[in-house]
């Protein structure tokens, strides 16, 4: 169930990695999306708005939480590439103390304060309401959100793409009768959606609890293994810590950006609410490529084998270019009818909205792919702090849109805010790969 990534086809091995990993996302967006699709269709837009509302909220907060988990693997990764079992086993022992004290202190801290942060951003009145009530749970939640990454970020940092997915199925068709029950039926209204994901996300967490402890040895731990040491605990947060703080800033130029978009009125949130939803389900795939990536470049700087790493950039290059592509034509001829998933035919504002956001953003899927591959390798290799600062690009250009792009050209502003983004974060991340790979090549890692 391992895949050990220092020997073989770099293509090959990518493939049999993203495939697998890509429809975990795949899932792993159903949750979301099957919300905002029974809230949109029962609820209406302005519950719609709502759960739009807090998207970067969210993105900011939860992002924060995946990413430190995305960083926790990567020191498992390389012991692996290593074949240094004991070390592997530390790193896991002490991940445990590290991610149930995160997950708790950040659970407690942004429930209480959930409404002042809507307030803040200038959550329309008419929807602020709803706004919290989605919102609260999914932030409760947030050690069953852990939970979930972190073991399945351990998984895959072995090379097991595969059983996190098959647990996320399970968990998404639970969501989906979670969804209308809690909605339908009791009624919860958008709390229900919210409560929804949170149960399924919670239950997958411990469906691959479960697999570890009956089915992978490798990452069983004993009481020794369970004893904080510093040494770990500081590694562990020297990669953590960046990955998390990385996709916070990037969240808080995309909370300016909501704050603008807000300030448009309850259509164009409703707009950009749709379109998001469509594209997340898109991009999927460079979030796949990511930690492929990631976990490639982890195994083989591990191992020592610098040259392999090049490798499988070109590898992932190509792959995602060849998607986006792909992903382009298919938003062109069916952006609109996949807008109708969200809302009704006589919703033409929304729609034309929508279509705009989508067709600009995918014009850009490959700049996309590069900040994906080049920063999650960058990561993968160990040198999350450098990786953190295209976060910082990336939130100037957001930000930048939000305050005065958007005020002044509308709604056609903030859909060129990802692409601008990308651009200048990939301004970034090429030329420090190349400085890293430099130095791995004459230092080692």
């Amino acid at each position: 169930m391992t895949k050990d990534m220092t020997v073989g086809s770099p293509m090959k091995l990518l493939l049999s990695f993203v495939v697998p990993l890509f429809f975990g996302n795949l899932f792993q967006q159903f949750y979301s999306m099957v919300d905002t699709i029974i809230v949109g269709k029962f609820l209406g837009t302005g519950p719609l708005a709502a759960v739009g509302s807090t998207g970067s909220i969210t993105f900011l907060i939860l992002g924060f939480c995946i990413g430190v988990c995305s960083g926790f693997a990567i020191p498992v990764s390389q012991r692996f590439g290593s074949k240094n079992i004991v070390e592997l086993k530390k790193f896991v022992g002490n991940i445990v103390w590290l991610a149930a004290g995160i997950s708790l202190v950040f659970a407690v801290v942004t429930a209480v304060l959930c409404r002042p942060i809507l307030q803040l951003m200038s959550t329309p009145a008419d929807i602020i309401d709803d706004a919290y009530n989605y919102l609260f749970p999914i932030l409760v939640g947030i050690p069953a959100t852990m939970l979930y990454n972190t073991l399945a970020s351990l998984l895959r940092a072995l090379g097991d793409s595969k059983t996190p997915v098959i647990f996320l199925v399970i968990a998404s068709i639970l969501n989906i009768g979670l969804d209308l029950f809690l909605i339908l039926v009791i009624p919860m209204g958008v709390a229900g959606a919210a409560w929804a994901t949170i149960i399924s996300q919670g239950l997958s967490g411990l469906f691959c609890l479960l697999f570890i402890w009956k089915k992978f040895p490798l990452l069983h731990i004993s009481k020794e293994d369970l004893t904080p040491k510093l040494c770990y605990i500081r590694t562990l947060l020297g990669m953590g810590l960046p990955m998390g703080l990385q996709t916070s800033i990037t969240a808080i130029g995309s909370i300016l950006l909501q704050a603008s978009v807000n300030g448009l009125g309850s259509i164009a949130v409703a707009s950009v609410t749709t379109a998001s939803k469509i594209y997340m389900f898109f991009s999927c795939a460079y979030d796949a490529l990511g930690v492929a990536i990631s976990t490639y470049g982890g195994q083989n700087i591990g191992a020592n084998k610098p040259k392999r790493i090049g490798q499988g950039l070109k590898s992932c290059m190509i792959v995602g270019t060849v998607y986006s592509i792909a992903a382009f034509i298919i938003l062109f001829f069916l952006g609109k009818p996949l807008t109708l998933l969200f809302v009704d035919a006589s919703e033409t504002a929304i729609i034309n909205q929508s279509y705009q956001y989508l067709l600009i953003s995918a014009a850009f899927f490959i700049p996309l792919t590069a900040v994906n591959v080049f920063r999650l390798l960058i990561q993968g290799m160990g040198y999350s702090k450098l990786a953190m600062f295209a976060g910082v690009f990336e939130m100037v250009a957001r930000g930048a849109t939000g305050l005065f792009l958007v005020p002044a050209f509308g709604f056609t502003a903030a859909c060129f805010a990802g692409p601008i983004a990308w651009i200048m974060a990939d301004c970034f991340l090429i030329p420090a790969y190349f400085k890293v790979i430099k130095h791995v090549k004459q230092y080692g890692y």
